[in-house]
């Protein structure tokens, strides 16, 4: 594995679609022991899919996977953890604001 990213990885996947009242998702499952980790890339092939209100679909599609390095992998999880403490900075006071 490079200090960057690793040569990328081809395999198929799985799309499940759903476009309803009670649900609006798009997962994606891949194929073989392919485990992500923070500051993988991923690339689906094909056509954009466009369902309507109220219907599911799954299908298959091939896949690119690019592996993070060593440093990127670090590089990616420092900024989420800066970005994370963003959602701390509320503060709770009895004050109304002038």
């Amino acid at each position: 594995m490079g200090l960057f990213t690793a040569p990328p990885l081809e395999t198929n996947c799985t799309i499940m679609i759903e476009h309803s009242a009670d649900n609006l998702h798009a997962h994606v499952e891949l194929d073989g022991d392919i485990a992500l980790g923070p500051g993988d890339a991923v690339k689906v092939h094909g056509d954009p899919v466009r369902l309507p209100y109220g219907e599911a679909l799954t299908l298959r599609r091939r896949v690119t996977v690019w592996k993070a390095g060593a440093l990127r992998r670090w590089w990616t999880q420092l900024r989420a953890q800066t970005e994370l403490t963003e959602l701390y900075e509320i503060t709770f006071s009895s004050e109304k604001p002038r």
